[in-house]
């Protein structure tokens, strides 16, 4: 599994240098920004101290909707549960999600939102997942560096042999199964805006590996079925 850091927006360019230090030293290599050029200021390699390389890299995306389109799971930060989300996930539950997935997921992401007001609404609507550092003060807020170092140092472990591993074709990647049942469910008189839908595509990032494959082998007996009707 590949994971990127994504920040979105970033307002001050030595957070994005600190960030990329963070990553480097946990084992990560993959820094991507929306919406932005910051990575490119000076004040960014003055904080990297041994990781320009990171920056020189960074991917951009215009939005948060191309970076959805280029993974299979995708997660967002967020100071407090938002958006009517019934799971809100620490950082350690993150990473026992994340080892589970195996060979479904080949690329995640992992969102930060902006310094002053974080991810809007409509942003954490294309989350599969909404993560938070819990907090023991009133206003939880940590800078935007130390939240990107807090979940390196969490989440190393995936660091260690996956970085480098080659993508390979598997259609019964999570990415794939998302997109599966968004044509599915409708023929089912199931809407894709309805409860049970939101239920469902909820849940769909807490499947191991193995029930990833289950429900495609599932999608695809309703699918034969359907078609014989």
């Amino acid at each position: 599994m590949q994971l990127a850091f994504v920040l979105v927006e970033p307002k001050v360019p030595e957070n994005v240098g600190a960030a990329a230090r963070a990553l480097c030293t946990m084992g990560f290599g993959e820094l991507w920004l929306v919406n932005s050029d910051l990575h490119s200021r000076p004040e960014a390699h003055w904080l990297a101290h041994g990781s320009d390389h990171i920056l020189d890299n960074a991917r951009i995306f215009p939005d948060l909707a191309a970076v959805r389109n280029s993974v299979d799971l995708l997660m967002g930060t967020s100071a407090k549960p938002r958006h009517n989300r019934q799971h809100w996930h620490p950082p350690s539950e993150l990473r026992r999600m994340m080892a589970s997935k195996g060979e479904s997921v080949a690329t995640a992401a992992l969102v930060f939102g902006r310094e002053d007001r974080g991810l809007a609404n409509e942003e954490l609507a294309l989350c599969d997942v909404l993560t938070g550092i819990p907090m023991k003060v009133t206003y939880p807020s940590l800078n935007l560096a130390q939240s990107v170092m807090l979940y390196a140092w969490e989440l190393s472990g995936l660091s260690e042999s996956d970085e480098t591993a080659p993508a390979t074709a598997n259609p019964a990647r999570l990415g794939a199964l998302r997109s599966r049942l968004e044509q599915l469910l409708p023929t089912l008189d199931a809407p894709a805006d309805g409860k049970l839908s939101q239920w469902l595509f909820e849940r769909l990032p807490l499947l191991s590996d193995r029930d990833i494959g289950f429900v495609h082998t599932l999608c695809g007996n309703l699918e034969r079925r359907l078609k014989r009707k």
